[in-house]
């Protein structure tokens, strides 16, 4: 089986788990859905331009490989099963909520097909941390769950809804994970969820601090990430911890817009300035942190004026890198009912201005960098002039290469930066 995924890093977590619950009940992972007797997409939902990425991909699977059993799984499985049903090829839609039974469901499906038989195999409905990895799942990071659901309600999000009320994973749980990870090879853990910061509010005495102190002190993993944090949770205890180098230096705050106005409409719990605080507070105590961020193009009755704020805002954050979005209505969110709706033309136009200014804050980072020693993850290679290519990942997430024929593969070495090149910086390995 094959098993591909789109959107998050809450996603990513989502297939990891599920490659490892497929691989308990028997089945061998394979690169290619041309090779794969069950093909599985996991989908996002989080605009129209994933759901448009998510039925061409099973259009794809089915015309690369028309005797596969199809599934789609994941968020737009879960707002919208008859819309993924029709789609050409797809023989199974399974959402977020069933995600679990998905091994038992596949494996009867192809009970039925190659037998007739309706039989329903041993396969536990319960989510289990702990089932052994397939032999070629990715071990040098590994993104663990912990926690699932959003109780915040955004009017732009669909995301309430396709993953249901927030709930914590024990830490014990979590813990036991991570260990696994280790033990596997695994070098860098990426802490994900949807809400992050409010880790802990159903377990009596646990918190995200709480949490990270638990993962410094009972496990050896050598790089831990947080993958986002809401600017209103962010506190100085909680950044005391990056004291441990073992934390990555990299924060990913969510800003959406640089208008307190549209930040109200959006119903987002804080104001530009708590914003900036909070950013000055991060670089202030983990120094050389690269700081990310999220930004919407185009809010229905966004104005020029309010557009004109959220741009200089933005630039004046200096975020290292960015993600820019135009509004995309999506079904059963309140955004949808708001007036004031912005044309096409000018959402592409806003948009286009943003990925500009992103752009400049991405290259200006990476250049600040240049001279300075880092300690890089590397991830894989691609052969190239006689050797290979490798690339990696820092701390503070900029994407690195070099050319070496050594094996450098899931090993985590100090670098020069050298030379801007692309989407990344030319290292040397020391």
């Amino acid at each position: 089986m094959a098993i591909r995924t789109q959107g998050c890093k809450l996603n990513q977590a989502d297939s990891d788990m599920l490659a490892r619950r497929f691989a308990a009940a028997g089945y061998r992972l394979v690169q290619s859905p041309a090779k794969a007797d069950v093909f599985v997409l996991n989908t996002c939902t989080v605009t129209s331009t994933a759901d448009s990425k998510a039925r061409q991909a099973l259009r794809a699977a089915a015309r690369a490989n028309p005797h596969a059993l199809i599934v789609a799984t994941g968020c737009y499985a879960q707002r919208s099963r008859d819309e993924l049903s029709q789609v050409e090829g797809v023989s199974l839609v399974v959402g977020n909520t069933e995600k679990a039974e998905l091994p038992a469901m596949v494996t009867a499906l192809l009970e039925q097909r190659n037998t007739g038989a309706n039989s329903h195999p041993r396969v536990s409905s319960a989510l289990d941390y702990s089932v052994q990895p397939a032999a070629n799942i990715r071990r040098n990071r590994s993104m663990v769950k912990i926690q699932e659901g959003c109780d915040q309600v955004c009017a732009y999000c669909i995301v309430p809804k396709v993953r249901g009320r927030e709930r914590s994973i024990p830490p014990e749980s979590l813990v036991e994970q991570i260990n696994q990870r280790v033990a596997e090879g695994c070098l860098e853990v990426v802490l994900t969820g949807t809400q992050l910061g409010t880790y802990g509010f159903d377990i009596p005495g646990a918190t995200l601090t709480r949490l990270l102190e638990r993962i410094l002190a009972e496990t050896a993993v050598p790089r831990l990430r947080v993958s986002s944090l809401q600017p209103q949770e962010i506190n100085l205890r909680l950044l005391e911890l990056w004291q441990d180098p073992r934390l990555c230096r990299h924060f990913h705050i969510p800003l959406q817009s640089g208008s307190d106005r549209i930040l109200e409409m959006m119903r987002r719990r804080y104001t530009t300035g708590l914003f900036a605080e909070k950013v000055d507070l991060v670089r202030n105590t983990v120094p050389g942190s690269g700081v990310t961020a999220d930004l919407i193009a185009g809010f229905p009755g966004e104005t020029e004026a309010e557009f004109q704020e959220s741009l200089a805002f933005a630039t004046s954050m200096a975020f290292s890198d960015m993600h820019i979005f135009p509004y995309s209505p999506r079904p059963g969110t309140s955004a949808v009912y708001l007036s004031g709706p912005v044309s096409q033309p000018v959402k592409k136009a806003r948009t286009t201005q943003l990925l500009a200014m992103a752009k400049e804050g991405f290259e200006a980072f990476r250049s600040y960098q240049l001279g300075q020693t880092h300690p890089v993850l590397w991830e894989s290679s691609t052969r190239q002039d006689g050797g290979l290519k490798w690339r990696g990942l820092t701390g503070n997430y900029i994407r690195v290469y070099t050319h070496s024929r050594n094996n450098l593969g899931n090993t985590i070495t100090p670098a020069r930066f050298e030379e801007l090149t692309g989407d990344g910086v030319r290292v040397k390995v020391l």
